[in-house]
This record gives structure tokens, C-alpha cells and sequence, in this order.
């Protein structure tokens, strides 16, 4: 297979229909020898801030000498994004080879009169493949949508190798979750066994947090807390303290933008001390902390005039932590904002939390199907005084009249869907730079995936 074939057949699989249960991923790791078991593993499930704790967890991890393999969702600049070993993607005939094994292994299935799998199960997959052919020491899994039906919940291990970080709670996808926060904690926690004492919680609401120490207290499950057992707080010349049961960390370098970063490096450090039972060496950590990257993350364009900023916010509690964060790249300014939201995202909600923040709206359309039309997003923003103009064409001549807009000295920000990010950011950017492209075609939205009613690469939106 090809990397063109592997990226064809993979985009393929969004026809499949919404499935729930697990038993497709069950067989599918049966028929490749499971390749999910045989390392410690941190698996992160959460709201929002699942990729960029995974990220930081792995380099937390890779610091100890740990080669680990990293597998995130979704993807801003190409499908190879979502598999890396040791920090990089893996290269594109390993993913070819990869998918390829997972599709004879799916095919041989489906001849024996199984149920035919779906995409997000054929990528997590092709991950625990790759970090097994790599020979992996560790891994760091990001679920895709909620937890107890999601493909990455195949993983066990014994009580010292394996760590949840359960990042955030909040109302999303309601009507695959439920609609509540105690309905959603008990979705995210159900990839712990009961009596686990292996969890570590992220920066909660207060409904966030009530939801989710009852279900805790209902299981059994103990867990480190942020802002508990887990402390941060700024440090000098911007580093990060951070505090954990098992070390302090006086002066952690954190490249990324965003006080909510804060947070995920917290955790993600905690998470790796517990999986590995002892404190993280500073200098080694430092070093690897330095080169994490998440794209689309409050990640701004380099050399652009006007100044454009990215971010993957796509729910009202991203929005908040954007709002919060967005002077860290635009400075004083107010920017005009490019955005697209997915119709089960509560647009309105988000529009109230970051509509403060900006000067303009241009409202666009992802390629994704169930992208809001702009003209109800445009209408939104008018309800909080903005000038509002709404582009139902492709996202580029929307963003071309946003930078019009911001004039040269201004600022754009591109939010609200990752979809949107990666319609527009191989153009902003330059596809030769986007590492783990492999020809992958972001011009149509990613399929399904294998988790409660079997979304696909949809997940974060």
C-alpha cells in the first residue's frame, strides 16, 4: 500500500454508520496480536486540552529516555499527525504499511462475518502498530470522544502501568454523552476500573468538579488533583513551578501560549511521575519540554501581515480559556476573527464568551457537512455588537476579507473548529512545512469513529 492508497482507504471509511460498543476493537487487536498491550501507557480523556497534555506528557516521558509513541486527534495538518514515535510522525510508508496491516487484518474479519470497522478504530489501530514496530516503550493515547465506547478504551495493563488524566468536564457532544456533567464524567471515567487510584484530574468548574468526585466517590476511584496534590504557579523569567507527591519542578520552560497551558504542563508532569513511580529529572525534562508544538493551539503565523493567530477552540469553555489567553499573542489589539463552529457545538454560547475579545466577525464555512451556516453565526455576532459579515464560500475568501478588515497593523484570529484550522492553516503556513501531510487531502470532512454512536475523526471539532 501507498501512502496515497493508505490515506484514500482511510478516508473511505467515513460512509460507516454510528455504532456503539467495543467489540470490533476487540477483535481487531485479537487478529493483529494486540498491540496495544506490553507498555505503560498514560491515556487522556477530557473536554478540552486532551492534545496538548498528551504532547506534553510524551515529552515529560521522552526527557526519562523513554522512546514513546503519541497518538492525538484530531489532526490540523495531515492524517500522520495523529502517529508519532519519539516526537515526529511516523514517515509515510511506515503509515502506509501500518493501515495497511490494519485493513488485511479488518478485511479478514468482515469475511468471517464481522461487523466492518470504522475509521477512528482502523487509526488507533495503525498507532498501536506503529509504536509496537517501533518498539515503543511507553505510549500516551488521547481518547476521541468521551471514554466508556471509545476505540482507545482496548488498553490494559496491570495497576503500575497505566495512568488516566482526565483533563476537563464540561457539556459536549450531549447527544452522544448525555447532558449533564455527571452524565459526562461517568462516560470519561469509565476507561478506570473501579477502586483505581491511577487518575489525575485537571482544572475543574465547579459543576465539573462536583460531577466528577461523585462518580469518584461512588467507584471507589482515588485520584491526584490540580491544584491539590497538584500544584502550579508562575515562576521567573516565565517558567513554570510545579509541585507534585513525588518532586518539585522550580523552573519549567513552557513554549506554548496560554495560561491554561499552565495546567497541562502541571498534569502532564504529575501523570509521568506517577506512571514511572519517582520524580522527573529537571535538566532532561526542561530539554524536551522545549521542543513541544501543538498546532493550532494559540499557535501564531509567522511573518504574516497582519499578524494571524490559530486556535482549535471549539466548545464555550475553549472559548473562556482563549478569551483569557489572547493578549499573550495579539497583545492590545482586538483582532477580527475568522470563524466556523459545527452545528452540535452551542454557537451561542461560544460567540458570548469570546465576542469581548474581538473587534469583527467574518463567520465562514468549514468543508465539514454539519459546519453552522454563516449567516446564523453572523447573526450571533451582531447580538453582541460586533460588525459581522458572513462568507458562505471557501474559507480562504473569508479569511482574505478578514485580513482586509484588520488592515496591517491588526490581528486575525481563525477559531472555532479544527476543521476550519486545517482548511486554512497548509495555506498560511506552506504544505512543505507541515510535517505528516503524506498527500493527505484536508478538503473534505474526516469520517466516523468508533465510539459511542461511532463519531469518527470528529472529535475536538
Amino acid at each position: 500500500m501507498t501512502p496515497r492508497a493508505a490515506v484514500r482507504y482511510v478516508e473511505s471509511l467515513d460512509i460507516l454508520g454510528m455504532r456503539f460498543g467495543l467489540e470490533r476493537m476487540h477483535a481487531l487487536m485479537a487478529a493483529l496480536g494486540h498491540p496495544e498491550r506490553g507498555r505503560p501507557v498514560i491515556h487522556v480523556v477530557g473536554s478540552n486540552g486532551k492534545t496538548s497534555t498528551s504532547r506534553l506528557a510524551a515529552a515529560a516521558l521522552a526527557g526519562e529516555g523513554l522512546l514513546t509513541g503519541t497518538y492525538l486527534s484530531p489532526h490540523v495538518a495531515g492524517w500522520r499527525e495523529r502517529i508519532e514515535v519519539g516526537g515526529r510522525p511516523v514517515p509515510a510508508a511506515a503509515f502506509a504499511r501500518h493501515v495497511g496491516a490494519v485493513r488485511e487484518a479488518a478485511e479478514g474479519l468482515a469475511r468471517a462475518g464481522g461487523d466492518a470497522v470504522t475509521q477512528f478504530e482502523v487509526l488507533t489501530a495503525a498507532a498501536f502498530v506503529a509504536f509496537r514496530a517501533a518498539g515503543a516503550e511507553a505510549m500516551v493515547v488521547e481518547a476521541g470522544l468521551g471514554g466508556r465506547w471509545d476505540a482507545t478504551n482496548v488498553l490494559q495493563g496491570g495497576p503500575d502501568a497505566r495512568v488516566v488524566v482526565l483533563t476537563t468536564v464540561d457539556l459536549e457532544h450531549t447527544d452522544l454523552l448525555g447532558d449533564t456533567h455527571e452524565q459526562i464524567a461517568a462516560e470519561k471515567l469509565a476507561v478506570l476500573p473501579d477502586g483505581s487510584d491511577r487518575l489525575l484530574v485537571g482544572r475543574m468548574g465547579p459543576l465539573g468538579e462536583a460531577a466528577v468526585r461523585a462518580e469518584c466517590a461512588r467507584r471507589g476511584i482515588t485520584a491526584w488533583w490540580l491544584g491539590q496534590e497538584v500544584r502550579v504557579r508562575d515562576a521567573n523569567r516565565g517558567r513554570v513551578h510545579v509541585v507534585t507527591p513525588d518532586g518539585t519542578h522550580p523552573a519549567l520552560p513552557l513554549p506554548l501560549l496560554g495560561r491554561f497551558q499552565r495546567d497541562n504542563l502541571a498534569v502532564a508532569v504529575a501523570a509521568a511521575e506517577r506512571l514511572l513511580g519517582r520524580a522527573l529529572r529537571d535538566a532532561p525534562l526542561a530539554r524536551a519540554l522545549r521542543r513541544v508544538r501543538v498546532p493550532g493551539r494559540l499557535e501564531v503565523v509567522a511573518g504574516t501581515r497582519p499578524l494571524v493567530v490559530l486556535d482549535g477552540a471549539h466548545n464555550p469553555a475553549g472559548m473562556h480559556a482563549l478569551a483569557g489567553s489572547l493578549p499573550e499573542a495579539v497583545g492590545r489589539r482586538r483582532p477580527v476573527a475568522v470563524m466556523s463552529v459545527l452545528g452540535d457545538k452551542d454557537a451561542r454560547a461560544m460567540m458570548a464568551e469570546i465576542a469581548p475579545s474581538l473587534r469583527a466577525v467574518v463567520a465562514a464555512r468549514s468543508h465539514h457537512p454539519r459546519a453552522v451556516a454563516p449567516d446564523t453565526l453572523a447573526a450571533l455576532a451582531r447580538e453582541h455588537g460586533l460588525r459581522a459579515e458572513a462568507v458562505d464560500g471557501p474559507p480562504e475568501a473569508a479569511l482574505a476579507r478578514a485580513r482586509a478588515m484588520a488592515g496591517s497593523r491588526g490581528a486575525v484570529l481563525v477559531c472555532g473548529s479544527l476543521y476550519l484550522l486545517a482548511d486554512l492553516r497548509p495555506g498560511l503556513r506552506g504544505p512543505a512545512r507541515d510535517a505528516g501531510r503524506t498527500g493527505d487531502r484536508l478538503t473534505r470532512a474526516p469520517g466516523r469513529d468508533a465510539v459511542a454512536p461511532g463519531r469518527a475523526a470528529r472529535q475536538g471539532g
